[in-house]
């Protein structure tokens, strides 16, 4: 069956259509998990302060607010002003008539509103309430403030990035809340469908970055434990296999080469010429070619340094190489393959007439995410989802009027 390409359709339905998200979070791990929600047909209503909205409206590019217009997109926006003594009562007739709740306040905000989760689950006891936090709902940090970068220092994965003469490295875009917002919308729908297939009750998703980017470190822990080492920063090469690395070209570009089996190496040294090394004891196997990753990159840094970025690709490509170009963010957009696939999507913005953003991932043959309504403004939906749960117009009125929606 044909995978379809992504597109802007704000006709389509998802498979999640039906599913009703209350999204009170801001910045980007909450804006995560609901941005998958929403890009597979869920009905995401944001909450955000009124006047000002969700916080990740100020990160802003030559004035606009790309982040939001990216993260926001198939999303609908209401507001409300949690300060405002109607606000708990207005909490609680909005989750009534929602499936999930997403916040990222401060730790146990909601029950100091009087609204945390047994009073929701009161109200609504199929409510799946997704808590997102920098360190969890226990433990003796859970009252720490966690923004993204706390966690991605602390969880040893900037101790790992980099080199090993230089500082260590910080992810420079939001790694920890991304990762957190992928594993965030996956417990979602397991909730959800728990309750649909299951009979479950609601129940609360403890959704933790540092627990979350932690876990991309893979074996990192037992490699710690059996070898009683900390493992040095390696650039990029790798203490799993060589070769492994980028390597310089003849016009200033970069390639990247991942031998991680066997026959790839034999393959990747028989065709750069150096074929005796496959024979050779202190290149025959990985643990050996480990243990001489700086003479095992000279060589190959040595074939690729004498050829153009082009030439190399077409070269390996060629010969069955896992190779590939490193590509700034201009090179990836005018790649062929990237075009074809349709892996960037073009969004009609009122403000930049178009906004190139990634497609919803991964691709599904029969029902694919779909971008069905740019990024909204503030508060731009108040008077579709508070009519919808019985908020007459002249109450929707009078709320405004006193600024508390």
């Amino acid at each position: 069956m044909p995978i379809p390409k992504a597109r802007f359709d704000p006709t389509a339905e998802g498979p999640l259509r039906g599913v009703r998200v209350l999204d009170f979070s801001r910045l980007v791990a909450g804006n995560m998990v609901s941005l998958q929600l929403a890009d597979l047909g869920a009905e995401v209503v944001k909450v955000e302060a009124p006047g000002r909205g969700d916080t990740l409206r100020d990160w802003r590019e030559k004035g606009l607010s790309v982040h939001w217009k990216v993260y926001a997109r198939n999303k609908k926006s209401i507001t409300l002003d949690l300060k405002a003594p109607e606000a708990p009562a207005i909490i609680l007739d909005l989750v009534a008539h929602f499936d999930v709740m997403i916040e990222s306040f401060r730790y146990r905000y909601l029950e100091k509103l009087g609204v945390g989760p047994d009073r929701l689950h009161e109200r609504n006891p199929k409510l799946v309430l997704v808590r997102v936090s920098g360190f969890g709902q226990t433990g003796p940090y859970a009252k720490r403030p966690g923004f993204g970068t706390l966690v991605e220092a602390m969880s040893g994965f900037a101790s790992r990035n980099g080199f090993e003469d230089r500082e260590p490295v910080l992810p420079p875009l939001a790694m920890a809340d991304m990762i957190a917002g992928l594993y965030g919308a996956l417990a979602t729908v397991v909730a959800v469908r728990d309750i649909e297939k299951n009979g479950g009750g609601g129940q609360v998703v403890d959704l933790s970055l540092l627990d979350s980017i932690f876990s991309i470190l893979g074996p990192e822990a037992a490699i710690h434990r059996l070898s009683g080492k900390i493992r040095a920063r390696v650039g990029s090469a790798s203490e799993s296999t060589s070769p492994r690395n980028v390597y310089a070209t003849k016009d200033g570009g970069w390639v990247a080469i991942s031998a991680s089996t066997q026959s790839m190496t034999e393959r990747l040294f028989a065709a750069i010429g150096r074929g005796d090394l496959n024979s050779d004891p202190r290149f025959k196997t990985n643990a050996e070619r480990i243990k001489r990753r700086a003479e095992v990159d000279a060589i190959v840094g040595d074939f690729i340094a004498k050829r153009t970025l082009a030439e190399n690709v077409t070269f390996f490509e060629d010969q069955g190489v896992t190779a590939g170009p490193v590509y700034d963010i201009a090179q990836f957009l005018e790649d062929p393959h990237v075009q074809e696939r349709g892996i960037v999507v073009d969004a009609p913005d009122e403000e930049m007439g178009e906004v190139p953003m990634h497609a919803p991932v991964p691709k599904l043959s029969r029902t694919p995410g779909v971008l069905r309504t740019p990024a909204p403004t503030v508060g731009q939906h108040n008077d579709e989802i508070y009519g919808r749960i019985g908020y007459s117009g002249e109450r929707r009125a009078d709320l405004r009027r006193r600024g508390v929606i």
